[in-house]
C-alpha cells in the first residue's frame, strides 16, 4: 500500500495503534544478537507452538486476555541476563529463559495474568515484577533505546504505533531546510561516534555548499572492542535511525543516503533491509514521499571489519569500493565527501537522537544532560562489573553512578580499579575520578573521551600494563598503515610493551613510552592515530608503580602476565590425586598419589594447565 498524502500516513498510524491496542496479550522475545545467542530463537519458536491455537478472530480467554501474539523484539539491554522475555501488559520481565520455561509461562501469565516469580529478577530478598522497577532500569533515561525491547523490529507496523515517521511528517509538511537545521543547532545535539561535533553546525555547513548533489551517510561500523550501541538500535529499532537520516536528507536537500554496517552484524543487516523494503513498500522511501518533491533511497554497505573505516574518509573511500584509508583534511567530508560530493557523515545513534528533537523541540532536549553536552548517550557497560549491558543515561552522570548504582558494582566482592572509556583509544580512569561527570568536554579535560560509548571496568585482579598492551596490539592491528607515526610508533610501543610484561624490560622502556606516545598523539594522520596512546599514557600516569614491579621485581602484582608468574602448589589443599601432574606438558610436576606435589620451577613453562585442572585450588601462582 503505498501512502500518497500526509492524511494517508495518519490513517495508517491509527490503524496500527488500533490493531495494537486489540492484541491484549504480547509475548516480547528479546531478539537482540546476545540472546539470540543464549537461545532466544528456540524460545520464539516454542511461545508460537504454544500459542498457535489463539487465533485473533476467534478464540477469547476472558475479558483481560482477547487476543494474543509473539513478536521479536530488539535489545532489552540486561544482556547479562538473557535471554528476556517481556510479557503484556503486565511489564513482567523474565531473565535467563529457557525453552523448557515457556509452557509455565504460557499456562500462568498468557493465559491467567500470574506472574512467574521464579523468573523475575531477585534482590534484597525482593521479587521485581516490572522492568522498570529493576535497578538496572530504574536509573537510566531511555530515549532513543526507548523502543528498543518493546516493539517488534521486523514490522512497520509496530514502529508506525509508536510514533516512527511522525518528526518526519512535521518535517515534511511544517517546516523549512533552514528551520530543521535551526532547531537541530539550537537543541546542542553533538555527534555521538566520539567526536561530539555539533550536529546542526555539521548540516548548516553541507547545506551552503555550491554543489547541489550532496549525501547523507550513517556510520553503523562500531568497531571498538565490547561496543554494540550501534547495533542494538540497528536491530531494534531501525526505523528510528532512518528517519533521523530522512529529516538530513530533506535539511541539506539530498536524495541519496548510504548505511555503513559492519559486515560482521549480520542481523542489524537483515533488519535494515526489511525496514528500508517495508519503507519502500509504503512509499516512505522511494520517490515523492507523501505525495511531496522530496525523494530520498537508502542503500547498505556491507564494511569488510577494519577499524579504521570508523573514520569519516576512509568510511566514504570504502563505499567507494576503494581502500578505506583516511585522507589528508582539508577537503572536509562537509565539502568533499562521498564522491566529492558534500556529505553529511553522522553515526547511528546521532540520527536516532533527531526524530525526538523535531517532535519535542530544543529546549525539551536542552532540558536533559548538561548545558554543554545536552541529551543522553548510550554506552556499553561489560567487564569486571555484576550487570552488564545497554545502558543508556543523562549525559553529565558519574561514573560512580554507572558502575555502581545502575552496574550494580563490582563481581565477586572485588575493589573496583580502573574504568576503560572510549574504546581502544580511550583512556583509563581511576577511583579518584569516579564522580567525573560523563560528557564530553569533561572527560578531555581528565584525559578520557566518551568515544562511541564503550565502558570496561576493572577489579583488583587486572594488570593495567596487559590492558595497555592489549588495546595497543588491537590499534597498532587495525592501523592503515598510511602515516608513519601511526604505523610504526604503535608498532614500536606496542615491541616496548610485549618487553616489559615478558620480564625483560627496563626503566628506560618508560620515558620512550612517553616520548613516542607524545609523538605519535601530535604528528598521526587521523583521529585513530591521534588517541592510539590513551591507554598507554593514562596507565602510566595512573598506575606506574605497576609498570615499575614488572621491570625493577620481575613480577606481576596482579599475577596475570604468564611469563612472570611462578606456581606453587600448596601442601595443605594437595589430595595428591595426581591431575596436575597428568596434564603438565613439561612433566615438571612430581609426586606420589595421596600426597602432595610439587612443580620443579626449573622446568616449569608457566602454561597455566595445573592452576586450571586442580579441583581442590591447591596450585596457586605468584
Amino acid at each position: 500500500m503505498k501512502l500518497q498524502s500526509r492524511d494517508d500516513l495518519r490513517h495508517l498510524r491509527q490503524e496500527c495503534e488500533m490493531r495494537l491496542r486489540g492484541q491484549k496479550c504480547k509475548i516480547l522475545v528479546c531478539g537482540g544478537t546476545g540472546c539470540l545467542a543464549g537461545g532466544a530463537d528456540k524460545i520464539y519458536a516454542k511461545m508460537l507452538e504454544l500459542t498457535e491455537h489463539l487465533d485473533d478472530a476467534q478464540v477469547e480467554f476472558g475479558a483481560e486476555i482477547a487476543h494474543t501474539s509473539v513478536k521479536t523484539s530488539g535489545c532489552h539491554g540486561f544482556c547479562e541476563m538473557g535471554p528476556l522475555v517481556r510479557i503484556e501488559p503486565y511489564h513482567y520481565l523474565y531473565l535467563k529463559v529457557k525453552p523448557e520455561d515457556c509452557e509455565e509461562i504460557f499456562e500462568k501469565t498468557v493465559l491467567r495474568g500470574e506472574p512467574v516469580e521464579r523468573l523475575m529478577f531477585h534482590s534484597g530478598g525482593r521479587v521485581y515484577e516490572t522492568q522498570e522497577e529493576i535497578p538496572f532500569y530504574a536509573k537510566q533515561t531511555r530515549l532513543v533505546l526507548k523502543n528498543c525491547g518493546h516493539i517488534d523490529a521486523e514490522h512497520i507496523e509496530d514502529a508506525l504505533a509508536a510514533g516512527a515517521y511522525s518528526a518526519l511528517e512535521t518535517a515534511m509538511f511544517e517546516m523549512t531546510p533552514e528551520s530543521i537545521i535551526d532547531t537541530i543547532s539550537e537543541s546542542g545535539l553533538r555527534g555521538r561516534g566520539g567526536a561530539g561535533f555539533p550536529t546542526g553546525r555539521k548540516w548548516s555547513q553541507v547545506a551552503r555548499q555550491k554543489e547541489t548533489t550532496r549525501y547523507v551517510v550513517c556510520n553503523g561500523d562500531e568497531g571498538d572492542p565490547g561496543a554494540f550501541m550501534d547495533r542494538s538500535i540497528m536491530e531494534g529499532d531501525p526505523h528510528r535511525m532512518i528517519e533521523g537520516m530522512m529529516i538530513a536528507a530533506l535539511a541539506v536537500g539530498a536524495q541519496e543516503g548510504y548505511i555503513y554496517v559492519r559486515a560482521e552484524y549480520p542481523l542489524a543487516i537483515h533488519r535494515l533491509k526489511t525496514a528500508i523494503a517495508q519503507a519502500e513498500d509504503f512509499g516512505l522511501l522511494g520517490d515523492h514521499i507523501l505525495g511531496t518533491d522530496f525523494s530520498f533511497r537508502l542503500h547498505i554497505n556491507r564494511g569488510a571489519g577494519a577499524f579504521v573505516c570508523g573514520e569519516g574518509s576512509a568510511l566514504t573511500a570504502s563505499i567507494e569500493g576503494k581502500r578505506g584509508m583516511p585522507r589528508v583534511k582539508p577537503p572536509r567530508t562537509v565539502e568533499k565527501g562521498l564522491w566529492e560530493k558534500p556529505t553529511v557523515l553522522n553515526n547511528v545513534e546521532t540520527y536516532a537522537n533527531v526524530p525526538m528533537i523535531i517532535s519535542r523541540g530544543a529546549q525539551w532536549y536542552r532540558s536533559i544532560g548538561t548545558p554543554s553536552s545536552p541529551g543522553t548517550k548510550a554506552f556499553a557497560l561489560t567487564g569486571n562489573v555484576v550487570n552488564t549491558g545497554l545502558i543508556e543515561v543523562p549525559m553529565g552522570i558519574t561514573l560512580r553512578e554507572v558502575i555502581f548504582d545502575i552496574g550494580g558494582g563490582i563481581r565477586n566482592g572485588k575493589k573496583f580499579k580502573a574504568v576503560q572509556i572510549g574504546g581502544p583509544s580511550g583512556g583509563c580512569l581511576v577511583e579518584s575520578q569516579l564522580d567525573s561527570p560523563m560528557d564530553f568536554d569533561s572527560l578531555t579535560k581528565i584525559g578520557a573521551m566518551i568515544g562511541s560509548g564503550g565502558l570496561v571496568v576493572m577489579d583488583e585482579d587486572t594488570c593495567m600494563v596487559e590492558v595497555a598492551r592489549f588495546f595497543m596490539s588491537f590499534t597498532q592491528r587495525e592501523s592503515c598503515g598510511k602515516c608513519v607515526p601511526c604505523r610504526e610508533g604503535t608498532r614500536r610501543m606496542l615491541e616496548v610493551l610485549e618487553r616489559i610484561v615478558a620480564g625483560n624490560g627496563s626503566l628506560s622502556d618508560l620515558d620512550e613510552l612517553e616520548e613516542l606516545a607524545d609523538m605519535i598523539s601530535n604528528t598521526a594522520l587521523c583521529g585513530l592515530g591521534k588517541s592510539a596512546a590513551k591507554p598507554v599514557v593514562s596507565t602510566l600516569r595512573a598506575f606506574r608503580s605497576e609498570y615499575e614491579a614488572h621491570i625493577v621485581d620481575k613480577t606481576c602484582p596482579s599475577h596475570v602476565c604468564t611469563s612472570l608468574r611462578t606456581f606453587h602448589i600448596d601442601p595443605d589443599k594437595c589430595k595428591g590425586c595426581s591431575k596436575c601432574a597428568r596434564g603438565c606438558p613439561a612433566s615438571a610436576i612430581t609426586g606420589q598419589i595421596k600426597h602432595p606435589f610439587s612443580i620443579h620451577i626449573g622446568k616449569c613453562i608457566k602454561c597455566g594447565a595445573c592452576l586450571s585442572v586442580c579441583p581442590f585450588g591447591a596450585v596457586y601462582a605468584e
